[in-house]
């Protein structure tokens, strides 16, 4: 198989749909977005910065034209070959030497085109691609009652990524272009076409399942083999097997397995397979493949109540493991950015100690380079499908659209050993209100649970998140009543009874909001209208209230400055104060809400709070904006996301528990100390002991509910020292007196600079 690449230099023409005539041509990249091409040809301002991006809804109603032109090799001649598209936004039809070689509707899978008989040698082949306008696309689906969507009805039947409707937390950007690689592949007669690994049993003599598929010409299917071989470490296996036939399973024995394990649980071991595809006893094809070996198991119930707990727990080579981690939201609302934000974005889950990943579903799929990096450092990932807070339509036809991108999706991505749970959509069963029943959606009931059992059947699948089962239904579809539920309630003080008295074993979303800092504000937002907040467009555009009008998502603005009111009772005079007092406000929640879920195990079982990084510019509950500067939330998620961290619990009965939460599957123990901000006392010390997965209470501090203290911790394992801090006392807060301790606090191991917290 030979691949060459058609990225790089196209043109780019547009009009308005059904014009007679289209603009000139200008240069354009792919991968690409039909608007990153135009701000760079002088057409449209940057669209992240004050109102810009409303200059872009008229382009929503635009057909858009690409081409390239390409020569083949000659040796390609009389080779099956395809072009290859990953990743088209999103209604288009593609055009080879005048020749229409295929359509595609749907932005999120590859469409790939058989092209053997299209191509020309010799000469260069003119490639054309237009794409219609999708919101004029969805206008010919008929909109009845049944259907609803929370944000935007023209996205219930585009397969484009939902959030670009416009959402609370992106813009409207209905963008278009060729946003993933294109590709010519030119096949060979007899080769590899897919292997699945996945895992039977583990332990110390562990066995893997090997599902392979190949193609060959060969008048008959004999003399054909796989040889396998695979290391990790001083671990290794190696099969040689007959295939007498192109599709099949083998079963390969590891001795001493190197099991993969979620961060902090273990390593992330990783095996590298070659395959070798033989005939008659001569290589025809070959394939590397890293591969982890592991069990992944959700235990979850149909309901909990107070009388009846329930459960909502993962299990990875039988073991429980306590979850923290972050959503995954567009990296960028232009996905060609997507493969150059990857790294960097990722390296902040790694660095806050995140050992799940929740893939949301108003977004697109990731691609390998996502999943190969969670892979590598032990980040195990909640992938929902893309549908979110609608009604989708429930036709035969529309089904058969989502059976076919799960079904490209699902075998895209199965050989991942992070991976490990396939969720249909987010927050869609709470769309069913009065008599419709969740259980009726037959995308996540039927179709989706069908090609998960199909195609990757060893790996759980959940309806929805939150999944309203029947129990639930038959008890008035409270999420209350959820074991795993979207945490959002009033938005108030952050340790109101909404989040203390939480009956949840799993929280998969969670948040607060946070001001990015005062320097990253400065260059999205005009300096007219920097400040004050209060009645500030650009402010409730960045917030993001989607509509050119304030919507219903423009409370977010004066939410944000209630949030900081609530906490300290005093509102901001200026910009950097008010930065730096909303951003201590989310800092000290999301520290809470992750302790809370610590101090709770075995009953609470995990938390993913919403969310790591912006995918534009704008305020709003991320911990790293979009430009990458890291709010203070983040340096406080990092110290109480370590794997092994003391904790000061809430009051009760005049005293505050102190316990140390073991997330490992060792017995942790050393030195700790906890002495007060202002005086020095020391409070508590001595030694702590905490057995494998389990917290363990070390002692107790005589506390009053009237007194405003900041206790801090400080605790040594394995030769290193590790810090955290505990804020007693109600609101208001003094403002200043935080800003002092705030020195304190980053002075502490693990520690950062305080005196960039918000500029």
């Amino acid at each position: 198989m030979k691949r060459i690449s058609l990225d790089g230099a196209w043109t780019l023409r547009h009009a308005v749909e059904g014009a007679a005539e289209e603009t000139p041509p200008i240069p354009a990249t792919v991968p690409g977005n039909v608007e990153i091409d135009l701000i760079a040809a002088g057409e449209l301002p940057d669209l992240y910065h004050g109102a810009n991006i409303f200059s872009a809804r008229p382009l929503e109603f635009h057909a858009w034209t690409y081409e390239t032109a390409f020569d083949v090799p000659a040796e390609g001649k009389g080779r099956r070959t395809e072009l290859v598209f990953h990743g088209v936004d999103c209604i288009a039809t593609y055009w080879l030497n005048g020749r229409e070689i295929g359509r595609s509707e749907n932005m999120f899978i590859a469409h790939a085109f058989d092209v053997s008989d299209v191509l020309v040698y010799g000469c260069p082949n003119k490639l054309v691609v237009k794409i219609a306008s999708a919101v004029n696309h969805a206008r010919k689906f008929p909109y009845e009652p049944s259907v609803l969507a929370l944000f935007a009805t023209e996205s219930l039947f585009v397969r484009k990524a939902p959030h670009s409707f416009g959402w609370d937390i992106m813009p409207r950007l209905v963008s278009a272009g060729i946003w993933r690689p294109v590709e010519l592949v030119v096949h060979d007669a007899t080769e590899i076409v897919d292997l699945h690994y996945f895992t039977f049993q583990t332990g110390e003599h562990a066995q893997i399942g090997l599902a392979y598929t190949f193609a060959t010409d060969a008048a008959m299917l004999e003399g054909f083999e796989l040889h396998v071989k695979g290391v990790c470490g001083v671990s290794k296996f190696e099969i040689r097997a007959p295939v007498r036939f192109t599709a099949g399973e083998i079963r390969i024995q590891v001795p001493s397995a190197q099991l993969w394990w979620p961060h902090g649980y273990g390593d992330a071991s990783l095996y590298e397979v070659k395959a070798r595809l033989l005939h008659d006893g001569k290589v025809v094809d070959t394939r590397s493949d890293r591969i982890g070996i592991r069990t992944v198991e959700l235990e979850h119930s149909e309901l909990t109540t107070r009388d009846a707990p329930g459960e909502f727990v993962f299990r990875v080579n039988g073991e429980r493991i306590m979850c923290k981690g972050s959503n995954w939201v567009p990296l960028d609302a232009l996905h060609s950015r997507d493969a150059g934000r990857y790294r960097k974005a990722l390296e902040l889950f790694r660095d806050t100690g995140c050992n799940i990943v929740r893939c949301w579903g108003g977004n697109v799929y990731e691609d390998h380079a996502f999943f190969d990096f969670c892979d590598r450092h032990g980040m195990l990932v909640w992938q929902d499908f893309a549908m979110a807070c609608a009604r989708y339509p429930q036709n035969s036809a529309f089904q058969d659209v989502i059976r076919q991108e799960a079904v490209a999706v699902v075998r895209k991505l199965r050989n991942h050993p992070s991976l490990a749970l396939w969720s249909g959509d987010n927050e869609c069963d709470m769309g069913f209100t009065g008599t419709n029943d969740p259980g009726d959606n037959r995308l996540t009931r039927q179709v989706l649970p069908a090609v998960v059992r199909e195609f990757d059947f060893r790996r759980p699948y959940l309806p929805s998140s939150p999944y309203m089962s029947p129990e639930v239904v038959k008890r008035g579809r409270a999420e209350n009543l959820c074991p795993e539920q979207h945490l959002w309630g009033p938005r108030d003080y952050y340790k109101g009874r909404f989040y203390t008295e939480t009956t949840a074993h799993f929280a998969s979303e969670i948040g607060y909001h946070g001001c990015p800092n005062a320097g990253s504000i400065r260059k999205f937002i005009d300096a007219a209208h920097l400040w004050p907040w209060k009645d500030n467009e650009q402010w409730r555009i960045h917030c993001t209230d989607p509509s050119p009008t304030p919507g219903w998502c423009a409370y977010r603005v004066p939410l944000m400055a209630n949030q900081v009111k609530e906490l300290f009772g005093v509102e901001p005079a200026s910009l950097e104060e008010f930065a730096l007092a909303s951003q201590i406000s989310q800092a000290e929640a999301k520290k809470f809400f992750i302790e809370q879920f610590r101090l709770g195990k075995w009953r609470r079982t995990g938390i993913i709070w919403w969310n790591m990084l912006d995918g534009w510019p704008q305020f709003s509950d991320a911990v790293v904006d979009y430009y990458f500067a890291r709010k203070l939330a983040y340096h406080y998620i990092k110290r109480v996301q370590m794997p092994f961290c003391i904790m000061v619990d809430e009051p009760a009965d005049w005293h505050c528990r102190v316990v140390a939460g073991n997330d490992t599957r060792r017995e942790a123990a050393g030195p700790f100390r906890i002495w007060d901000a202002d005086s020095g006392e020391v409070l508590l010390e001595g030694r702590f002991a905490a057995k494998a997965n389990e917290n363990a209470v070390l002692g107790s501090i005589r506390v009053s509910h009237g007194e405003h203290r900041l206790y801090l911790i400080e605790w040594e394992l394995d030769g290193c020292k590790h810090g955290n801090h505990y804020l007693l006392g109600k609101p208001p807060i003094s403002l200043p007196r935080y800003v002092g301790w705030l020195r304190q606090i980053a002075g502490l191991p693990d520690g950062f600079d305080s005196a960039k917290v918000a500029k």
